[in-house]
């Protein structure tokens, strides 16, 4: 009995030992070497890269091909700026291909052999550098951090995705500023006063109706093609970049119209325009006989207007589009976000065409409203631009968000009582103001 104990115990301790040998054998052999391949699904370029470096692993089997397909993916998207702000370089196309700490940014023959060389000496190092081990264990820590954070439980409202909520609250907020758009709130009233002349609510309800639902489907047409070219080109540095710039841009140029309202370059319908507008709607109102006749031609003014309305308004959809394509949402959450925008985008629109149905009067828009109007925008936008170049991840919480448009609209209140109520006190008068002091002064 003894004899087979004793037996059983060397058996057991050679089993140990050989395993034990085997791990230290499995530790001393070299490691895997990952090799990061970025592609665009289409990219020519790409695709004649792939059977190179499937070639690459059957040569070196320790050799791992990682790849990530960043056309289509916003998450790989950002993957690629990681590396390039680790290695030091602007990811400004595809394919990308790294190796230790080298990068190649497209593929030629000749990068094939300067390829393999840093392969091979890295394997003959045992590996080296890899920005991607970096990378990914930030990323885990971060992400860690991220989700406690993100999620909130509430008395039976549930688990709250505070995330989502910064995206519905600035959608609303920027849908609903973009919507007091001074060059469309003047068209509709203009065209709902010539369809009252008429006495006819039911020409009303056509006229306005047809001419809402049209250039609501062209906004959104517009919004839907920006952020599609967004969603393609966001994870460059520099489209960020010009995203801001045009954001900054647009609101200086509101704030001036507010100051100097249509003096210079100015974001509205120019009055060269004006008297082609007051004929074609009219033309669209007055001359068509039959219920076809009268859409269509409501519909084809809305088509004209929507086109030269766009440089009063394209402001918002470009910063609205590029906060909800860098969230790399779904499909279906950028329908229901953009319906939300346009639901509220149209809320003032749809109270004047109410109103001109029901009391059969049409609301004029003054320059006083525009003004107001113009330095609401102007404001946002400046302030929207900045946190995008200073903090973007501000718009990614719903607190910070709200503190944002928050600032907006208390700084708009500001630059208001400033230019209208302190100011004049002391005799002083900035932009329209000064010259209509002066008008009435001779």
């Amino acid at each position: 009995m003894n004899r087979k104990i004793r037996l059983t115990i060397l058996f057991t301790f050679l089993i140990l030992l050989l395993s034990t040998s085997s791990v230290f054998a499995q530790a001393e052999e070299p490691g895997s070497l990952n090799v990061y391949f970025f592609w665009g699904d289409g990219c020519p370029h790409c695709a004649e890269e792939e059977p190179f470096l499937e070639s690459l692993e059957k040569k070196y089997p320790q050799v791992n091909v990682v790849d990530y397909e960043v056309w289509y993916n916003k998450k790989n998207q950002e993957i690629l700026s990681e590396f390039g702000d680790v290695l030091g370089f602007e990811p400004s196309g595809v394919p990308v291909t790294i190796i230790g700490d080298q990068y190649w940014i497209g593929f030629r023959e000749e990068y094939k052999s300067d390829m393999e060389a840093v392969i091979q000496s890295l394997l003959q190092n045992s590996g080296g550098f890899d920005a991607g081990s970096e990378i990914f264990s930030t990323q885990n820590q971060n992400t860690a951090i991220q989700d406690s954070n993100r999620f909130i439980t509430l008395p039976i409202l549930g688990e709250i995705d505070l995330e989502e909520q910064s995206l519905i609250i600035s959608t609303a907020v920027i849908g609903f500023v973009d919507g007091f758009n001074p060059c469309s709130l003047w068209v509709l009233s203009v065209l709902l006063a010539l369809t009252i002349h008429s006495g006819s609510r039911k020409k009303i309800l056509i006229v306005g109706f047809t001419y809402l639902i049209v250039t609501a489907i062209i906004y959104g047409l517009f919004i839907t093609g920006v952020f599609t070219l967004l969603s393609y080109i966001g994870y460059l540095k520099w489209i960020q970049a010009l995203v801001s710039i045009i954001a900054i841009v647009f609101g200086i140029m509101n704030l001036k119209d507010y100051f100097w309202y249509k003096e210079g370059l100015s974001f509205t319908i120019s009055d060269k325009h004006k008297p082609n507008l007051y004929r074609n709607m009219r033309s669209a109102v007055m001359n068509p006989r039959s219920l076809i006749g009268l859409i269509g031609s409501s519909a084809a003014l809305a088509v004209g207007v929507s086109f030269i309305e766009f440089s009063c308004t394209a402001g918002f959809p470009v910063i609205w589009s590029n906060l909800i394509s860098v969230n790399d949402i779904n499909t279906l959450s950028y329908l229901l976000l953009l319906g939300l925008y346009m639901l509220i985008y149209l809320i003032d629109e749809i109270l004047v065409f109410g109103a001109a149905v029901l009391t059969m009067r049409a609301s004029r828009i003054e320059e006083k409203h525009g003004r107001a109007l113009k330095l609401i925008s102007g404001v946002i936008m400046l302030i929207l631009g900045f946190v995008m170049v200073v903090k973007p991840e501000w718009m990614n919480d719903l607190g910070t968000s709200l503190m944002v448009f928050l600032s907006a609209f208390v700084i708009t209140l500001l630059v208001f009582m400033v230019h209208k109520k302190i100011l004049p006190k002391f005799g002083i008068y900035i932009g329209n103001d000064f010259s209509q002091k002066q008008g009435k002064k001779k």
